[in-house]
């Protein structure tokens, strides 16, 4: 419940500076939204596509991972959703993500690193975590968020170009705080927009989580999470997209001492600290 209404509060914040970019510059929100819908529009119905294609993932039925499909129906079944298809990106990064824009096009992908790195147990925690982000439709939130987001963006680079070619021509006529609002918002709004949407994935990683811990165990995704934070460290993903740095459970790109402000993820250690305390309550236990 925590974790939710952090997310409606960072998402009402959003709501609300794009809604005062509007009446800043007297556009009506509706304009600013539907200039961000389009991009996001597409990538919310043809983003299992791309972002598979993009690396390289095969869809395997039964015969080609029988272990692997029996983790998946196993937690799907517990968490009460259709299940998902599977598929399999051959890198040595160890990662997993799910893609698809509702539990009935959803796809769980794995990479043959985590394959060979987890024991079944802790591989069966981080399939509960992906499984979680699909019942709870954070393909869908993600879409939203980057409307609001992208929108926001969109007009400070309007409000950019109106300021660059109106600027000379209304200088009498103009009134120094708007002046300022403008430039103001010209510079921060795109990075306060940036940082809700940050914030906004890492509290979905933990609801992610809070879902992992209930459809299979706490402690299975705790050791995965430690596991998969070493793992990745010594075999970064080369060549990735870091704009789907999102859906991985873990970030697969090389961190160069990155503010944690700026992180698409919590902290690897908060998240195994939450799930310990999990672990010591009977509600997320079998």
């Amino acid at each position: 419940m925590i974790t939710t209404l952090k997310t409606v509060i960072l998402m009402a914040l959003l709501t609300g500076l794009l809604y005062g970019a509007c009446l800043l510059f007297n556009i009506h929100p509706l304009l600013a939204i539907i200039i961000a819908l389009i991009p996001n529009f597409i990538a919310y119905f043809f983003s299992d596509k791309i972002v598979l294609m993009s690396y390289g993932a095969k869809i395997v039925d039964e015969k080609e991972a029988p272990a692997l499909h029996r983790i998946v129906e196993k937690v799907a079944r517990k968490a009460g959703i259709p299940k998902p298809k599977v598929a399999i990106i051959n890198t040595m990064t160890p990662n997993a993500f799910a893609t698809g824009r509702d539990p009935k096009h959803a796809v769980v992908a794995v990479t043959t690193g985590i394959m060979d790195l987890l024991d079944p147990k802790e591989l069966e925690g981080v399939i509960a975590h992906e499984i979680s982000h699909i019942k709870n439709r954070d393909i869908l939130l993600s879409s939203i968020v980057a409307v609001l987001a992208g929108a926001i963006v969109y007009l400070a680079h309007i409000a950019q170009w109106g300021l660059f070619f109106g600027f000379s021509r209304d200088e009498d006529e103009s009134n120094p705080l708007e002046l300022i609002g403008s430039i103001l918002f010209i510079i921060l709004a795109p990075i306060a927009a940036t940082l809700i949407q940050f914030a906004i994935s890492r509290q979905m990683e933990f609801r992610a989580d809070e879902g992992g811990a209930r459809y299979s165990h706490p402690l299975y995704l705790a050791n995965a999470l430690i596991k998969l934070e070493k793992g990745v460290s010594m075999y970064p993903l080369e060549g990735g997209n870091p704009a789907t740095e999102h859906l991985f459970i873990v970030n697969p790109f090389r961190e160069e001492s990155i503010l944690r402000l700026f992180s698409t993820h919590p902290p690897t250690e908060e998240r195994v600290k939450r799930l310990l305390e999990m672990a010591r309550n009977p509600k997320y236990l079998r």
